[in-house]
């Protein structure tokens, strides 16, 4: 990432430019407070003015968060993949527990990269202005403040979903950065209205517009696996394994404040935060999409594309096994007939069974899966193997959906699987580890899109030189590209 020009971040903070929130934090050496630059309060005299990359370096720097302009509910953006895939895969896996640790998770991350501890201290502080800790923790704080000031949770409960190993150390923290217990950050609104039992924990992710939540909806819809997910006009929901039955997790849209509205029904709030870190990677919340678009717009034959769906996303996987068994499911077979033998699978190997709500089966583990007679779905036997010997993996190796190492070596084992060929482990590099450069050139649809005039498809090795000027970008091209297929969603796959 370029250093920040102060006279630039000046600007933007006078004017309360929109597009740099979640770019930048505005720390004010004169009241020890962080902002972000749309902050209302009265700006600040420019030799008061410090400008951070990251809620952690301002933090880090000794500055408290604003209670005005709420730092939290800033976008979080991913405006340093491009420069760092390193600190993107790492800020995953951070927000997902890697470093619940402390400092003696580092070296473990570190390693989980395929780089050296030393080097991914080097590479936040360069790109993010703090370290990996650092970052760890502001995220629990901000995140245990969005929680106190959104929803009415005990505060017990909030510490306990926010990551503090204590109440004693959640209290003393919020009062050596905000002077004040954590209860009196609570909004009286938030401790007064009246509330269902029921009804979950509500919070707001902000992203960065514009965002296409009909296209969202409409990937979602086509894929959705009976009493596992349903999707209306207006909202996704989803059930959610647990020891102790099945919660759920629904998501709507606000668009008025540039929002998801997330209510998460789950009997344990420990697992709050990685839920929302699911519901940021399925609707690619911090995608930084106008750079994005800016990019790949440079691009004569994309360009149009782009602008036909600004605000297009690159929709992620809820979970990597689910998202793997969805692509071997879906090997040259349209999306709708991949569909229905994911909910044949369901029904064959899930932990739960159909009770007549629309809701009440989870996706099936590995375990579950590896253990489970296949004949019944009817598939062919190579493709039975396939799901016999990813489930295999999966249970060998419990990071095997996780980023680790260079997008190469993701791809490489993810190969080594039998019946997981070029297309299947790009796919999966694209929506499960989230990788941003994954690009399944042998897809027939993006084939298809990427003809010429006269209707000439390229190969895909001709495809993949073309797609070098997309880069890191491409697992977007390709999003903009299977929007533009004319043809039948068939998913195709070439086994290497």
């Amino acid at each position: 990432m370029e250093p920040l020009d102060p006279d630039v971040c000046y600007r933007a903070l006078t004017t309360r430019d929109p597009r740099f929130d979640g770019r930048l934090f505005v720390a004010v050496t004169s009241t020890g407070i962080y902002c972000r630059p749309v902050c209302p309060a009265r700006t600040p005299k420019r030799e008061n003015c410090q400008f951070h990359a990251s809620a952690a370096s301002a933090q880090e720097a000794g500055f408290r968060p604003c209670l005005r302009c709420r730092p939290e509910t800033a976008p979080d953006l991913a405006s340093w993949r491009g420069t760092s895939n390193t600190v993107s895969r790492a800020l995953a896996l951070i927000a997902e527990g890697a470093l619940d640790g402390g400092e003696a998770g580092v070296e473990a991350l570190a390693e989980r990269l395929g780089v050296g501890d030393r080097q991914l201290r080097r590479l936040f502080r360069q790109h993010l202005g703090a370290t990996p800790v650092a970052v760890a923790q502001t995220r629990r704080v901000l995140f245990a403040k969005q929680l106190i000031q959104e929803t009415r949770m005990p505060l017990a409960q909030v510490a306990l979903a926010s990551g503090f190993g204590s109440i004693r150390r959640f209290n003393e923290t919020f009062q050596a950065l905000y002077a004040r217990p954590p209860g009196e950050l609570r909004r009286k609104q938030a401790t007064s209205a009246p509330q269902a039992a029921d009804a979950g924990v509500t919070l707001r992710l902000r992203y960065r517009p514009p965002y296409d939540w009909r296209a969202m909806l409409d990937y979602l819809s086509a894929r959705a696996i009976d009493g596992v997910e349903e999707v209306s006009d207006t909202r996704y929901r989803r059930t959610v394994a647990q020891e102790d039955g099945v919660g759920t997790v629904e998501v709507t849209h606000e668009p008025a404040r540039d929002n998801l509205v997330v209510t998460v029904q789950v009997s344990r709030v420990e697992a709050l935060p990685t839920l929302v870190a699911r519901v940021r990677r399925v609707f690619d919340v911090g995608a930084d999409i106008e750079t994005i678009g800016a990019h790949l717009s440079r691009d004569p034959f994309l360009a149009p594309l782009v602008a036909l769906r600004p605000g297009l996303r690159a929709p992620g996987a809820w979970d990597g096994f689910e998202l793997a068994v969805r692509a071997i499911l879906g090997q040259q077979v349209t999306v709708e007939a991949a569909r229905r033998l994911a909910g044949k699978l369901v029904a064959l190997c899930s932990e739960t069974r159909p009770t007549g709500r629309p809701l009440s089966c989870v996706f099936p583990s590995a375990a579950r899966v590896a253990a489970a007679d296949l004949g019944p779905l009817g598939m062919p036997s190579a493709r039975k193997a396939a799901l016999k010997a990813l489930a295999e993996a999966a249970l060998a190796d419990p990071l095997l959906f996780h980023p680790f190492g260079t997008v190469e070596e993701g791809i490489s084992r993810l190969r080594a699987i039998r019946g997981v060929g070029e297309w299947t482990a790009q796919y999966i590099a694209l929506r499960a580890l989230r990788e941003t450069d994954a690009f399944p050139a042998s897809d027939v649809a993006l084939l298809r899109s990427a003809a010429d005039d006269d209707g000439a498809r390229p190969t895909p090795e001709a495809l993949l030189v073309r797609s070098e000027p997309w880069r890191p970008w491409r697992a977007y091209a390709a999003q903009h590209l299977w929007a533009a297929d004319p043809g039948p969603r068939l998913l195709e796959a070439r086994h290497g």
